[in-house]
């Protein structure tokens, strides 16, 4: 895994919009993650975040601008995920 400085130099390339996972745990539970990534570097982030053995999805979806702002206000740094739902 990169060290956060790391992430901080990559900025640039991580994009300015979140991406949605689906996660599905060892007990075939649904999680949802988000990321303030390209898509699979999102895939990549959230896979690292969970238990190994764990399956992730990149959803296809848009956010709507309300949710796109809540999003935000978690002031997510390159690098970060975070869970939004089970």
């Amino acid at each position: 895994m990169s060290s956060p400085s790391d992430c901080l130099s990559w900025r640039n390339s991580f994009g300015n919009s979140f991406t949605i996972v689906d996660v599905t745990a060892d007990d075939s539970k649904a999680q949802v993650w988000i990321a303030p990534a390209k898509p699979s570097q999102a895939l990549t982030l959230v896979l690292a975040a969970v238990s190994e053995g764990w399956t992730a999805e990149v959803l296809d979806v848009v956010l709507p601008v309300e949710q796109q702002r809540t999003f935000e206000e978690l002031k997510l740094e390159p690098c970060d995920v975070y869970k939004v739902a089970e």
